[in-house]
């Protein structure tokens, strides 16, 4: 089956954070490559955007959107999408993803990633708006995977089968978050090793790893403690199974001494290694 894109393979990397800056520029030559935040760059000021320049000079860099809304059924800010087009022509990476989810309703941001009806009517809006952005955009585009706080009822398939037949129905990669992979499982019961195989592994580009914690006998996936010994079990067993071209450790607070953040990196860079993902 052909890849879900052509695309280099980028190795192990980070998604940059400011409060590390300097320890990045220090340690450049132990990470591969840069993932942004699309939107902190979208109304950028001339800070923000010699910042984006500095980092495209050294490090390939790949973009992650927040507040695309690919799930919106009444379509997608036109503005927001200018905007996105503006920044992927700026830095020119390999691709560029953002959230299988909606954020926006009526026009209105509702502030968080919102789950989607596991339903074909939902697959068909996807559909929709993914060419919408093929419109305006060439540079591909790939798809997360979130958690969820609350399944939505009058679902007619499982996450697995939504998620396939939906980067099935728009051509579109997949960015498999492994934390949320696990979080979901654990929240809701799920059994990740009866449904392996149904997860879309031929769309496979590029991983989301990261540590979270527990808060009322819930999975939190809060992106501010280390990777979990569950996750890394998942991240190696799908590194061996699937075809992915880069990985990402994301942190957003309690920012640890950035040698622990290397040291994560690495212990990806491993397994990418050993399972021929990377030289």
């Amino acid at each position: 089956m052909a890849p879900a894109i052509d695309a280099p393979a980028l190795g192990s990397g980070l998604g940059y954070r400011p409060q590390f800056r300097a320890d990045l520029f220090a340690h450049r030559e132990q990470i591969d490559f840069i993932e942004i935040i699309a939107d902190h760059y979208l109304d950028a000021s001339r800070e923000k955007l010699d910042e984006l320049k500095l980092l495209k000079a050294h490090f390939p860099l790949v973009a992650h959107g927040l507040d695309l809304s690919i799930g919106s059924a009444e379509g997608l800010d036109s503005r927001n999408l200018d905007k996105i087009a503006a920044l992927i022509e700026r830095i020119d990476p390999p691709w560029w993803s953002d959230h299988l989810c909606f954020t926006r309703a009526g026009g209105v941001s509702i502030g968080h990633l919102a789950s989607l009806p596991y339903t074909q009517e939902t697959i068909d809006v996807v559909a929709r708006n993914v060419e919408a952005v093929r419109r305006r955009i060439r540079t591909p585009l790939i798809l997360e995977n979130i958690t969820t706080v609350v399944r939505i009822p009058g679902g007619e398939m499982d996450e697995a089968e939504f998620l396939s037949r939906t980067l099935e129905a728009t051509g579109c990669g997949w960015l498999c978050d492994v934390a949320n992979m696990h979080v979901n499982a654990s929240n809701f019961g799920g059994d990740l090793d009866a449904t392996f195989e149904r997860w879309p592994w031929d769309r496979l580009v590029q991983i989301h790893y990261a540590g979270g914690r527990e808060r009322n006998g819930m999975l939190i996936d809060s992106h501010d403690a280390a990777t979990s010994d569950a996750v890394w079990t998942l991240f190696d067993r799908i590194v061996a199974r699937a075809p992915v071209k880069a990985v990402i450790l994301e942190r957003d607070e309690n920012i640890p001494p950035f040698g622990e953040l290397l040291d994560e990196a690495a212990r990806a860079r491993s397994t990418l290694t050993e399972a021929g993902r990377w030289p």
